[in-house]
């Protein structure tokens, strides 16, 4: 079972629209996330809501005084609503880093990521860990973001630090190209050769399922699932999805502790 640590907010800005960054300054004893992985996060104190609320780490970093988290998340219910307004100096438990994390191939020579909406903070740090820990250049990852409209991107400063080609676009044409970010993606698939390319997504199940039709088991490809959670852990079994077993069968796996990343082509999504 993983500890719960009290942090402080040292910042809780609102980006644009819904959207909120909120820093958590943690104690030394925080492990490194690997990308992909989430923390539950609790207001100290609050009784209502009672649960948890799951957020991806967007970044993190280590100091001699402990460590700094960045939590990246929408305003999407009462409990994240409720989050929307702490203030610098508030305290949060926080029990994490948890579930599984994207794997890495350091053989593929190209990495694209297809991220939707709030589906940009896992793969955000993904691209850090690539270029600060795997030593990937930026030349070889292209970012494809999409969101329905222009006050629903963010995080593209961060991004143009790791990725040569940051590639926006909206459902309503409000920024970037106009078209849905599978759409986008498929139009430039055939430059990206199936053996040589390693594909990461987060984003809404129609996205992921879209881009499983569009792949059809092509590439390495994986995605980090959207559920809601209610422990985090797997205590509960409440965020489970169905995944295709190697014989044939089909399994129940729980997003919060088998995931929340899983290959894209065994995920069933019917």
């Amino acid at each position: 079972m993983k500890d719960i640590y009290v942090g402080l907010v040292t910042g809780n800005d609102n980006l644009k629209s819904n959207y909120f960054l909120m820093k958590v300054l943690l104690p030394a004893g925080f492990g490194d996330p690997q990308p992909g992985q989430f923390v539950m996060v609790r207001i100290v104190g609050l009784k209502d809501p009672f649960l948890s609320r799951p957020l991806s780490i967007y970044s993190f970093s280590r100091g001699k005084a402990g460590c700094i988290i960045e939590l990246l998340y929408r305003v999407a219910g009462r409990g994240t609503g409720i989050m929307a307004g702490l203030i610098e100096g508030s305290e949060v438990e926080v029990l994490g880093p948890l579930g599984q994390s994207y794997a890495v191939d350091p053989q593929k020579k190209d990495i694209v990521f297809i991220a939707g909406g709030i589906g940009v903070a896992p793969l955000s740090l993904l691209a850090g860990y690539l270029c600060q820990t795997v030593c990937r250049d930026a030349s070889s990852m292209t970012f494809y973001l999409g969101a329905q409209t222009a006050d629903e991107i963010v995080g593209l400063e961060l991004l143009r630090r790791y990725c040569y080609r940051v590639i926006v676009c909206t459902d309503d044409g409000s920024m970037g190209e106009k078209g849905q970010v599978t759409g986008i993606f498929k139009k430039d698939m055939k430059k990206f050769a199936p053996a040589d390319t390693a594909l990461y997504a987060c984003g809404p199940k129609p996205m992921l399922k879209a881009l499983a039709k569009m792949t059809g088991g092509r590439y390495m490809c994986q995605v980090s699932l959207e559920e809601r959670m209610a422990c985090g852990v797997g205590a509960c079994a409440g965020c489970v999805t169905a995944i295709k077993e190697p014989a044939g069968t089909t399994a129940y796996k729980r997003v919060c502790a088998d995931g929340p990343v899983f290959d894209l082509e065994k995920v069933i999504w019917e």
